[in-house]
């Protein structure tokens, strides 16, 4: 899938209107059912099934549909399941750049991702009370980069208490190891599931406290593909599944070098000290010699804790020249030059366009990062901004992106436990 782009000056940018927010549309039979039938290629293809458990006391709905992030089937799997109700999409307001109205068509309500949006909230309400219609949102709001959960929002117990109607969980199963983000994309034969849960009722939620509604919802979102493909004996033998997994593995485990690692064909490998290691059928790691960490989950988790380290001992930074694109309407993403990224304890600095744009981000302005592989077809990205701009930014420096997804999740973590202490 690819986005509509415009070369454009930062100044021009910044004189255009702002796109206006419209209310969200009630998809009609039309488009859920083109939709449906579109779906039937790739979910044959991925041999779906699925299940149904304690839905009986979710009653007639709306409901508010929560699912995890996997891959581009996701969707698909959706219009499988709840196909005829209508619902609408809470997703990321770039993917209505140059087909707005076909995205409202279909029922997609634009947000801005990791950034504060109290116009979503009014979306959803009005989704719900005005148009009785489900609303379906992906509470990760982006791709898991390792096959694990990201965090969720903290604030998730307060608004379901809010919205007052069920809760509905669809978990997928196989979706991330057919295609994951990491590996571009690319298919492979694994045979995909979802388990579809009613987690609260109404009743439920008016009883439970908002603490107890936010376990529920760590539960429902904690899971391990790799350790789920392994301990369910599922064999990927496509000879590409390791091209790229220098994402997600970015820092040696040998010789702690970062940006040195490549992924290709089967095999991950350090390009400086020579340590090699294969991609299993099973998505195991091993090695000729020592295997530091067969699991990629471990890897992932040991390199947040050399980030962790870092900032804490004040060496974290990124300082690298970007490329910037803007997004300031849904008309287009405009490229307005290049510039220099830094992130460090003080959040983000981004600068650039012949000194003309100079935007800064602390770390408490966010719990996450926008960050994306092979964004669009165009390349990996960190996106930040607020809500009167969002800025695209991708790194000619290689081997950063998941790098600065796990500092801003840190840093954020960090700065909230020092702000908490101060107070006491």
């Amino acid at each position: 899938m690819k986005i509509k782009t415009k070369q454009l000056s930062y100044d021009a940018v910044m004189a255009l209107p702002r796109a206006k927010h419209k209310n969200p549309i009630r998809p009609s039979m039309f488009f859920r059912t083109l939709i449906r039938v579109v779906s039937i290629f790739d979910l044959v293809d991925a041999k779906f099934s699925f299940e149904q458990v304690n839905m009986e006391k979710a009653g007639k709905g709306p409901y508010l549909i929560l699912m995890n992030h996997s891959s581009f089937i996701d969707l698909e799997i959706a219009y499988k399941i709840l196909y005829p109700k209508p619902f609408c999409i809470v997703c990321t307001s770039d993917g209505f750049v140059g087909k707005s109205l076909l995205m409202r068509l279909i029922g997609c309500i634009p947000t801005q991702k990791f950034v504060t949006d109290m116009t979503l909230i009014r979306d959803i309400l009005y989704t719900l009370k005005k148009k009785n219609t489900s609303i379906l949102m992906y509470p990760e709001a982006s791709y898991s980069f390792d096959g694990t959960a990201t965090p969720l929002p903290r604030k998730m117990g307060t608004l379901i208490k809010k919205l007052g109607v069920p809760v509905v969980n669809i978990h997928t199963e196989g979706a991330f190891a057919r295609q994951p983000l990491y590996n571009e994309l690319k298919k492979r034969k694994v045979k995909v599931s979802a388990k579809v849960e009613c987690l609260l009722s109404k009743e439920e939620i008016a009883s439970k406290s908002t603490d107890e509604i936010e376990e529920i919802l760590d539960d429902a979102f904690t899971f391990d593909n790799f350790a789920w493909q392994y301990e369910n004996n599922v064999v990927i033998d496509e000879k590409t599944r390791a091209d790229g997994l220098e994402r997600i593995l970015y820092k040696c485990a040998h010789c702690n070098e970062e940006g040195s690692m490549n992924g290709e064909g089967t095999d991950i490998y350090c390009k400086k000290c020579g340590k090699r290691y294969s991609l299993d059928t099973l998505g195991r790691l091993n090695s000729d010699s020592e295997t530091e960490f067969f699991h990629i989950p471990d890897w992932y988790a040991w390199e947040r804790e050399c980030v962790r380290r870092e900032i804490e001992e004040g060496s974290y930074l990124l300082d690298t020249e970007v490329d910037i694109g803007m997004m300031v309407d849904h008309k287009a993403i405009y490229m307005v030059g290049s510039g220099r990224l830094i992130h460090n304890g003080d959040g983000f600095k981004l600068t650039g366009c012949d000194g003309k744009l100079s935007y800064e981000q602390k770390p408490l302005s966010s719990y996450g990062l926008y960050s994306d592989y092979y964004w669009y077809e165009i390349g990996d990205i960190i996106c930040i901004g607020d809500k009167d701009a969002l800025y695209y930014c991708f790194p000619k420096k290689e081997g950063v992106v998941a790098k600065t997804r796990i500092a801003a999740e840190e840093l954020f973590k960090i700065t909230k436990e020092r702000k908490k202490s101060e107070i006491k």
